[in-house]
C-alpha cells in the first residue's frame, strides 16, 4: 500500500476521519496513563503549566506508532511526524499537542502558531479574521503531511495547598481544510475572544469554547474525569 502524496485530494470527510482517529489514540494514551497524572500533579513543586507540559510528553511518549524521522517544528510541547494507517490508504501526519492547565474547564486559550485555522470571530462588534500560523498540510521538503492539531487541558482546583487535577479535556482543533464547515464567518465559530490586549502589544490569541464546538462536533471534545476517591480515571466516548 503506498502512502499518499497529494493530501489536497482528501476529502473532508477523510480528514474528519484521520482527526477522530487521532484524538482517540491521545485519548487511549491518556487512560493508559491512568492516575499516575493525578499523583503528579499534586506532588510537583513545579509550575502548573510545567507540570501539565511534562505528563503531556509522557503520556504520547509511552504509546508506541508509526513515526517517523522527519524533524517537524512548532510552537506546541509535542510534535511527531508519523503515519496514520487507514483501511484504503496510508498519509503522512505533522501531529502537534500541546498543554492547557487552568481552573476553568470551559474554555482553552491558543495561539496562532497553534492552529491552520483563519480565525474568524467578532470583538467588541468588529469582525475579526486572524490568519493561523500553522500550514494545513506541512510539507518540509517533497513530502506532504496533513497538520493535526490537538490538546489536553487540565482543569485543576487548589486543595490544601496542593494542586488537585479534576478533569483531562482532549479536544482536536479543526485542520483549516475545514474552515467552512466551522468557522466560515465570524457569526459562525466556536472562539471566544483571548486574554490579549492589543494596547499593550500583547500577540494576538483566542480561547477555544468547548461547548461551542461540541455543539459543532461532538466527538472533537472528550472529558476524562479523575475521581481521588477511587483512585480511578472516567471516560466514555461521545460522538
Amino acid at each position: 500500500m503506498s502512502v499518499l502524496n497529494d493530501l489536497l485530494s482528501l476529502s473532508h470527510d477523510e480528514i474528519e476521519a484521520i482527526e477522530k482517529l487521532t484524538l482517540r489514540w491521545l485519548v487511549q494514551a491518556t487512560l493508559d496513563f491512568g492516575f499516575e497524572a493525578y499523583d503528579i500533579f499534586r506532588t510537583s513543586p513545579d509550575n502548573v503549566k510545567d507540570v501539565a507540559e511534562n505528563i503531556t510528553r509522557e503520556i504520547v511518549d509511552r504509546l508506541a506508532g508509526y513515526n517517523l524521522t522527519q524533524r517537524i517544528f512548532g510552537t506546541v510541547d509535542y510534535k511527531k511526524a508519523r503515519y496514520v494507517i487507514l483501511p484504503n490508504q496510508v498519509i503522512r501526519q505533522a501531529l502537534f499537542v500541546d498543554s492547557k492547565a487552568e481552573k476553568s474547564n470551559s474554555t482553552a486559550t491558543l495561539q496562532v502558531s497553534q492552529t491552520s485555522l483563519e480565525i474568524r470571530q467578532i470583538r467588541s462588534g468588529v469582525p475579526v479574521y486572524e490568519q493561523g500560523k500553522l500550514p494545513t498540510i506541512y510539507q518540509p521538503h517533497d513530502e506532504q503531511f496533513l497538520s493535526t492539531t490537538l490538546f489536553l487541558h487540565y482543569c485543576y482546583t487548589d486543595i490544601e495547598g496542593e494542586h488537585r487535577l479534576k478533569d483531562i479535556i482532549a479536544c482536536c482543533v479543526p485542520n483549516g481544510l475545514l474552515q467552512e464547515e466551522y468557522n466560515p464567518d465570524p457569526g459562525r465559530c466556536f472562539w471566544i475572544a483571548g486574554r490579549n490586549a492589543p494596547s499593550r502589544g500583547e500577540d494576538f490569541r483566542v480561547r477555544v469554547s468547548f461547548k461551542k464546538l461540541k455543539e459543532m462536533k461532538g466527538w472533537r471534545v472528550q472529558t476524562i474525569h479523575f475521581d481521588s476517591e477511587q483512585r480511578a480515571l472516567f471516560h466514555t466516548w461521545d460522538d
